[in-house]
């Protein structure tokens, strides 16, 4: 290969690696702020935290993953103009496997309340869900004025 080709082609796969090392930061950076947050509204003893932490992480882990695979699901579907494309049985079984994913994330939040229980009060249990409400909620916030401004 001539230099001429290798010089912009290193280009690419250096900016590449710095963008994906940026997501990896910033997503590093949220999921913090979210323990902070987390920690300071539910008020957590040491010995709380201790339980509870490992419980929410893998939680949020199956949770995040069934998420991107929806997605995926959804999106590997709906190009633009694909979805009048689709037959009514390949729109069915979308739906069924659309469903299937919504159901496992039910299922899983199911557990995760059950397996809180015994570590948490109930009273804390709800005010996990608000606290993750809120934190989302301003995380948003914040994303729509850097992007205005």
């Amino acid at each position: 290969m001539k230099t001429k080709h290798i010089f912009p082609l290193l280009l690419i796969f250096i900016s590449s690696i710095t963008f994906a090392q940026g997501l990896r930061d910033r997503k590093e950076k949220v999921k913090a702020l979210k323990v902070a947050y987390i920690t300071e509204q539910l008020n957590l003893t040491t010995e709380e935290a201790q339980k509870f932490w490992p419980i929410y992480n893998a939680f949020d882990d199956k949770q995040a993953e069934l998420r991107h695979e929806k997605m995926r699901a959804i999106l590997d579907r709906f190009e633009p103009g694909s979805v009048d494309k689709l037959s009514e049985k390949e729109a069915s079984n979308l739906l069924v496997q659309m469903e299937a994913i919504e159901e496992n994330l039910f299922s899983l939040r199911k557990k995760f309340i059950k397996d809180l229980q015994g570590v948490i009060s109930a009273k804390k249990i709800i005010k996990l869900k608000k606290a993750e409400e809120d934190f989302n909620r301003e995380l948003l916030k914040q994303i729509r004025e850097k992007r205005r401004g």
